[in-house]
């Protein structure tokens, strides 16, 4: 199976209660495949300090490439203040911070037919944003693209001229809004059609998730019941990575949405987007016969 890139931002999420996470939309994605089995290989900057001490340590330990995670002696590694309000997560994101200044020379040899995972956070400075675009040109003629809208980092044409080119894209239901604030019923076809993509899932928090292909769909998913919810950070990386999962092993759709989201309603009852408990990824491995 070929290697995945995940490009963009790893840091350490800061819960009310004291606790500390690791994050990041692509950190949670490339943690989970490395769970599952796929071996990606994370492209990010950490800060010279005890924080990104601590994420190379952890990224190890999890038999995880470091070979493409920059080291910053000039900027911190990347943290966030997360709120959480009846259920759901708001997010302070500090700026600037290591994963700004990816380089893009600073990169190991690449896979050339490697898929490329990427959001838009990352790309909120130059530097990064550069790295992004080079990428694209030259190694990633396969990108799925998550875009985790973020204010005030992020507007509406640049998100759209991410999405361009892409093969696969997944949004919420509040990002949908924003894309197409001017369009009514069917805004998720003619959103596939205007970018051009092979796939478009549309995902809904507890209400599930729809997705939209060239030939085919709407393809629909409803979660089961959640036996425990600690909060819902990370649930939308989580789908994520299953759905990149799907797509390395060539699953169908419904297949692909099935498994996404009961991994999703899964990491629900964690607190924050990870663990380093690799019995919680057992049964998923188990069930869908990854070796």
């Amino acid at each position: 199976m070929i290697r995945p890139l995940i490009f963009g931002e790893v840091l350490f999420d800061d819960f009310p209660d004291g606790s500390r996470v690791l994050g990041g939309a692509p950190f949670n994605v490339a943690w989970n495949l490395q769970a599952l089995g796929a071996r990606p290989l994370l492209i990010s900057r950490v800060g010279n300090d005890a924080l990104g001490r601590s994420i190379r340590e952890q990224m190890q330990h999890w038999g995880m490439d470091l070979s493409a995670m920059q080291l910053d002696s000039a900027h911190p590694t990347g943290t966030v203040e997360v709120r959480i309000d009846d259920g759901e997560p708001s997010y302070e994101i500090v700026a600037p911070c290591a994963y700004d200044f990816i380089r893009f020379d600073h990169l190991p040899r690449l896979g050339e037919t490697a898929p490329l995972y990427h959001g838009t956070l990352a790309t909120r400075q130059d530097t990064s944003a550069a790295t992004l675009h080079r990428l694209i040109e030259h190694y990633a003629p396969r990108r799925f693209v998550d875009i985790n809208l973020r204010p005030p980092w992020w507007d509406r044409e640049q998100a759209l001229r991410l999405l361009a080119g892409a093969c696969w894209a997944k949004i919420n239901g509040e990002e949908l809004d924003a894309l197409c604030p001017d369009r009514g019923r069917g805004r998720e076809t003619w959103l596939r059609r205007h970018l051009d993509l092979d796939l478009l899932i549309v995902t809904h928090g507890a209400r599930g998730a729809r997705a939209w292909g060239r030939d085919a769909g709407p393809f629909e998913v409803t979660p089961q019941t959640v036996a425990r919810i600690t909060d819902s950070v990370g649930a939308g990386d989580a789908f994520a990575s299953v759905v990149l999962l799907g797509l390395l092993h060539g699953w169908e759709t419904p297949l692909l949405l099935e498994r996404a989201q009961a991994f999703a309603s899964a990491v629900v009852g964690l607190r924050g987007a990870t663990t380093g408990d690799p019995r919680f990824y057992a049964p998923f491995r188990e069930q869908w016969s990854l070796s």
